[in-house]
């Protein structure tokens, strides 16, 4: 199996993105929870994938998250 680096992934899980933008994973999923129609998320059924460069330019937007 081919590992792709994480800063070349298009959609991260929870996980990744907390570790990638250092942001808490409960925060990334109550984030979920209240915006899930956010451009930023993609749904594999329940389970959110994040975007990451749409994700990057949200946060480069926001002064606090």
């Amino acid at each position: 199996m081919i590992e792709v680096p994480i800063w070349e992934k298009y959609t991260l899980t929870i996980d990744e993105a907390a570790a990638y933008f250092r942001v808490g994973q409960n925060k990334l999923r109550n984030l979920a929870a209240e915006r899930p129609e956010a451009s930023f998320f993609l749904w594999n059924g329940t389970r959110a994938q994040i975007k990451r460069k749409l994700f990057e330019e949200y946060i480069d937007k926001q002064n606090t998250i």
